[in-house]
């Protein structure tokens, strides 16, 4: 939830309000810590504003044993529909509202406080002084009262005070007083006790606009006995630089903040109180304000002292602080023991797709447009539901959920029937594939994935496809942290129902033959590092000579069984060889003269068709990325609209990527040859490294290149090579294709 409440309140149009709500959000405010201007401000959108009412109105709000609180303005704004579910922020710029059931400290029977035997008034208030304060800092404090009569019953409040002298001059005046703190400090009346501000001041004030340094926060509640008080401080962890005992009914913890500015000293304060009030401590919240007074240890309150409790207890700082409390309030499983399972190991999710996928986990394919992913998806869906193969791989059976982000519905239902009929499987299991259209009305993934969470909820999906996840990508692609946070959302999904979750993402632009197929996703290499399995796919060239090998074979095929038809099969090894069943023309003579001349004529028909349908055909390889599997040999099939068929002949195995320079035997000679050369490289001498990395297009080097390379004076290569009396047979080996440009030679000639 988000804890600027003028936000919020920004969404609320006051003309809406009736009267009474109207002054509900004026003391909701000035409960919150705001001032009359942000309640004036806001109240001028309404017809019915007069100027200076709502200042007339808020001397009055005085509070109540039963305030109303910011939680008034969000429960307005929540019933008319105005925040969603967007408030839940868990950094400097949010507040934190815990949800109930966050955990809080076991404070058994508390830790009582005793106040001190030997009181040294003197020594309190300098110990105070020199725990919070710079010398040079000026310090407001109050020792002065006027008496208040509250419904009868009387009660002592502060005057302004002083705030014009440095820490520095009152530990000094302090230590030299003889301990008469009152020449120093001003008397304070016994019944009132004295009070101090905790933060410096300019020296020109009292206010909030005259703090210097946004140190501290005073944590200060009655809601508890004091010794349960003092035991929630310690174990919540404060980062507690002074705890004084008021001489009342509570402590006052001064704790560090450190906020460089206002703004961030309210949003570190609200934080601070949230965590204090889940674990009891009830505190006013106009003790937000950084120039608010506490109680000045040294000095006696009616029966009891003013005294300094502990200092330096706690975290060092508000950031190790927030660290801690968000740490033990994560949810996150406590580790465990590898000893505890060694003998007794937890069992492994079966799997979802046989050598790829286990149940539970998460599977990207990734390929680029006209790949037929969205067909290939579909293909696994129909082969879950019925617990048949997809692309050679077994599948286990069960319910699936598949998410349309693309399609009309339409569209998609057909294109399900479509898949199933090229299959050639009978639809046996319909009830076990859901299919949820969201066309034109999906939502970003972290709004998408409860949604998504609540209607699988008891359906028993073993796997949830989602097609394409392009349409709910929240946040830049490219960016790590954006895709970590995106890519968190099929964990969740994972967790929340125990199911697979599979989902496809296209290319990046480019050619992708030269890639790793886990570097081909578009973005952030996020999306092939989260997967539990990754699915690439890949188009593969069909070369005019691929395509006649496939022509050849379909050729051969269509007249085999059209001889069939007319020939009987004891015959038919006497007409046809093993030779002829391979060879087309072969196949299409003893056709002519076996067939009647109608049939030939519809058996060439066939052949015709079927060489249209190849000329559509695409061919891809499929290579995977697997975290729970060995890598399986990388799978080559066709696209044969509207399903994918694998290779089986081995036709595609030397086919080269779409796009490649090169077919894949030349780059692989290639990358021979190269790590050849690296490996004769680092067997050569420091000299012949230098020279290697320093030749021309012509194999020539230069001197000066060469001295560089290996940290030397040029001269000193000159001397290796000078009169012809190399010894070195590095050197001597490449005497002749040494250019020394500073003697303004074209090569050193001098030769044993």
């Amino acid at each position: 939830m988000n804890s600027d409440i003028l936000n919020i309140l920004k969404k609320i149009d006051p003309s809406t309000l009736d009267y009474q709500e109207w002054i509900n959000v004026g003391m909701a405010l000035k409960y919150e810590g705001y001032t009359p201007a942000d309640w004036d401000s806001w109240s001028q959108a309404d017809s019915r504003y007069h100027a200076g009412e709502c200042e007339q109105k808020w001397q009055g709000f005085n509070g109540s044993a039963e305030p109303v609180t910011g939680g008034t303005i969000i429960q307005m704004a929540k019933d008319r529909g105005l925040l969603g579910g967007e408030f839940r922020e868990l950094d400097w710029d949010g507040e934190i509202i815990y949800e109930e059931g966050t955990p809080t400290v076991n404070t058994g029977e508390g830790i009582p406080i005793h106040e001190p035997e030997n009181f040294d008034p003197v020594n309190e208030i300098v110990t105070y002084l020199e725990t919070l304060f710079e010398p040079a800092d000026n310090v407001g404090y109050v020792t002065e009262t006027w008496e208040s009569d509250d419904k009868g019953k009387r009660r002592y409040l502060p005057t302004k005070g002083a705030c014009d002298r440095t820490a520095g001059e009152l530990i000094r005046l302090l230590k030299t007083c003889g301990g008469d703190i009152g020449a120093v400090l001003g008397d304070c009346n016994p019944e009132a006790g004295a009070w101090i501000r905790f933060n410096p001041l300019d020296g020109k004030g009292v206010k909030n606009e005259n703090v210097t340094e946004y140190r501290y926060a005073l944590v200060e509640s009655d809601s508890m006995p004091i010794a349960q008080q003092n035991a929630v401080m310690r174990e919540l962890e404060l980062p507690i630089a002074v705890l004084v005992y008021s001489g009342g009914k509570s402590l006052h913890a001064i704790v560090r903040i450190d906020a460089p500015n206002y703004e961030e000293y309210r949003k570190r304060v609200d934080y601070l109180y949230k965590v204090c009030k889940e674990n009891g401590l009830e505190i006013d919240r106009q003790n937000r304000n950084p120039s608010r007074l506490s109680r000045m240890p040294g000095v006696i309150r009616g029966e009891h002292k003013q005294f300094i409790v502990d200092k330096n207890i706690g975290k060092s700082d508000f950031s190790e602080w927030k660290d801690y409390i968000e740490s033990i309030n994560d949810d996150l499983p406590d580790p465990e023991s590898l000893a505890a399972d060694w003998e007794d190991m937890p069992e492994l999710a079966p799997p979802l797709i046989e050598g790829v996928l286990r149940q539970g986990h998460k599977m990207l394919v990734a390929g680029p447009s006209k790949a037929g992913k969205s067909f290939a998806l579909i293909e696994l869906c129909i082969a879950l539901a019925e617990g048949k193969k997809w692309l050679g791989f077994g599948c286990a059976q069960g319910r699936v959920l598949y998410v349309n982000l693309e399609l009309d519905r339409a569209s998609c239902l057909h294109r399900f029937k479509d898949v199933y009929r090229a299959m050639h499987l009978t639809p046996n299991h319909l009830d076990h594939i859901d299919i949820w259209n969201l066309r034109g009305r999906s939502v970003p993934m972290d709004k998408l994935a409860p949604k998504l969470i609540r209607r699988a909820a008891k359906k028993n999906y073993i796997a949830v496809i989602i097609d394409p996840i392009y349409k709910v990508i929240t946040g830049d692609e490219n960016s790590a942290d954006q895709m970590a946070r995106f890519c968190n959302q099929f964990d969740l999904i994972c967790t929340e129902l125990g199911t697979a979750v599979i989902y496809c993402h296209h290319h990046s632009k480019g050619a992708q033959g030269g890639k790793r197929s886990m570097d081909r996703a578009s973005g952030s290499g996020v999306f092939a590092r989260d997967p539990d399995a990754l699915l690439d796919l890949t188009q593969l060239e069909v070369t005019d000579s691929l395509r006649k090998q496939q022509e050849d074979k379909q050729t051969c095929r269509i007249a085999e069984e059209w001889l069939h038809r007319f020939v009987a099969d004891s015959a038919f090894d006497e007409l046809v060889s093993q030779d002829d069943r391979v060879t087309p023309s072969r196949m299409l003579d003893i056709a002519h003269g076996a067939l009647p001349p109608n049939s030939y004529r519809l058996m060439n028909e066939d052949i015709e068709r079927a060489k249209g349908t190849l000329m559509s055909r695409t061919a891809w390889r499929i290579e995977g990325t697997l975290r729970e599997f060995a890598s399986f040999k990388p799978l080559d099939l066709w696209f044969d609209y509207p399903i994918h068929i694998s290779d089986t002949d081995g036709i595609l195995q030397d086919a080269g990527y779409e796009g490649a320079s090169e077919p894949p035997w030349k780059l692989a000679q290639k990358n021979r040859q190269k790590q050849a050369k690296e490996q004769k490289i680092q067997s050569l001498s420091e000299f012949d490294i230098a020279f290697e990395n320093s030749v021309d297009e012509n194999g020539l080097a230069k001197i000066d290149d060469i001295a560089e390379k290996l940290g030397v004076a040029p001269e000193s290569i000159r001397k290796k090579f000078g009169n012809g009396k190399q010894s070195d047979k590095d050197y001597k080996k490449n005497y002749e294709k040494v250019i020394d440009e500073d003697n303004h030679k074209a090569y050193l000639k001098r030769i044993e």
